[in-house]
């Protein structure tokens, strides 16, 4: 019902948002004598800002036309390799044909990267700008998620171990030299489909894995987040946040937990902040200050980009990841058979977690390493960056160069701290660049100096 009331909400104010349309083309016309006076600019502003908030924004393009390899323009385009009812998987193709001697003759598109797009009420290009900073010298992949609105009622339904087969059949698709990232939500089921895999098809597991702000143990570091799903049964889930998607998308009566339902959360989480970041946007917006007010703007239109969930994978996340802890207990099962990530040996493994991270606390992703006792000390390693919120951002474009050292492990590249300052770990007001690590032999690496001399951590 409250779907429905939702819907109803938007097509209410669909006749005042084309009046304020109207009404702003009119104020902003260059021969309205209004329109450079105080009282003119405060109209404009507030006809604007109304207009803008109460649009709905659909899924965003990803955006990358183009990229730089080796100092030179490179066309660059998302292609759909592999679909399931589910999720895409997408390939950002860079045309270029100079090869990589040095790399040997099968590395001319650079390192495979898979990253795991959280699914967790926004799209995927969440991570825009981190598949953005691997591109240069990755080949890059990404799962993109669907709508659960969109997917109609008579296909099947997504669950948990639905959610791990996909990773499972993706990892096999692009083979054993790949390597994976998943940033927040995705830690749990990666972490297992990559067990799954060491344990079945130790041929076909990949070569890496890193897990950015995951719940891996949520008894670790509890936050705000993980006492409220604690504090209320599954039942109580049940009852107030699962919605049947209204008429007129494909997935009618399908079960969902509503994306506005997951930005209403998130909102609430960091109300005040909010509210001062739109009020700001309205002063940009009476004193013509263009340049911080695009920045928010786009910050705003992804932030409120959201997607529905499938309610079976809602409710089973809820229950298995935030309320039974059954990964780190050793009771998660997939298709009947338990998941044990002792078994995983051969894939290496790198933990990143933000100290300031509201969702997913301290400790939470770094427990994956009690897990794992058979992958030697040479194969993982965990990396604490002060003063940031990962997976409140939901994006690690930051993250990326220690993630990047541990998918080039026998191809060293140097790079100067100061040319990645412009990497954020997020994408919300005060966020910290964090510090570049390059490459040498192994799998995993620190900077020794500033004059590009480096240390292997393992």
């Amino acid at each position: 019902m409250l779907y429905h009331l939702y819907e109803m909400q938007r097509a209410s104010l669909a006749p005042m948002r084309m009046m304020a349309h109207g009404a702003l083309s009119l104020m902003e016309a260059p021969f309205n004598p209004l329109r450079p006076t105080p009282m003119g600019r405060i109209a404009v502003a507030a006809l604007d800002s109304f207009e803008h908030t109460t649009r709905r924004f659909g899924k965003p393009a990803f955006g990358h036309a183009e990229t730089v390899v080796r100092g030179e323009p490179v066309r660059v385009v998302a292609q759909i390799i592999e679909s399931r009812t589910w999720c895409d998987l997408v390939h950002f193709r860079r045309f270029h044909d100079r090869p990589y001697p040095e790399r040997g003759p099968d590395a001319s598109f650079g390192p495979k990267v898979l990253m795991v797009a959280p699914m967790s009420g926004h799209y995927a290009t969440l991570l825009r700008g981190t598949v953005e900073t691997f591109l240069p010298d990755h080949d890059v992949y990404i799962t993109d998620w669907r709508d659960a609105r969109d997917v109609p009622l008579m296909a099947p339904d997504f669950d948990l171990d639905d959610y791990i087969d996909v990773v499972m059949d993706f990892l096999r698709v692009l083979g054993p030299d790949t390597h994976v990232i998943a940033v927040c939500q995705p830690a749990v089921p990666v972490l297992a489909a990559i067990a799954l895999m060491n344990e079945r098809e130790p041929d076909a597991a990949p070569r890496s894995m890193t897990l950015i702000g995951g719940p891996i143990d949520t008894r670790e570091g509890p936050t705000a987040v993980n006492e409220f799903a604690k504090r209320h049964s599954l039942d109580w889930f049940q009852a107030n946040v699962i919605h049947r998607v209204p008429f007129g998308h494909a997935g009618f009566l399908r079960q969902v937990y509503p994306g506005f339902l997951q930005l209403a959360g998130f909102l609430a989480m960091n109300l005040e902040r909010h509210v001062e970041a739109h009020w700001q946007m309205f002063l940009h917006l009476v004193e013509g200050d263009g340049e911080p007010l695009a920045s928010k703007r786009a910050f705003y239109e992804e932030y409120r980009s959201v997607m529905d969930l499938s309610a079976t994978f809602y409710l089973q996340t809820i229950e298995a990841v935030f309320q039974e802890h059954l990964l780190p207990r050793g009771l998660l099962t997939f298709r009947g058979d338990r998941v044990n990530p002792a078994e995983i040996r051969r894939t290496a493994m790198l933990t990143i977690e933000g100290e300031s991270d509201d969702i997913s606390g301290i400790g939470q992703t770094m427990a994956a390493h009690k897990l794992t006792p058979n992958l030697p000390d040479a194969k993982k390693q965990h990396w604490e960056q002060p003063s940031v919120a990962i997976t409140a951002c939901s994006t690690a474009a930051a993250s990326a160069p220690r993630s990047r050292r541990a998918s080039r492990r026998s191809w060293p590249r140097t790079r100067k701290p100061d040319e990645l300052q412009g990497l954020r770990l997020c994408w919300g007001p005060g966020a910290k660049p964090l510090a570049f690590l390059s490459p040498c032999e192994g799998p995993f690496y620190d900077p020794g100096n500033a004059e590009g001399k480096h240390r292997c951590l393992a």
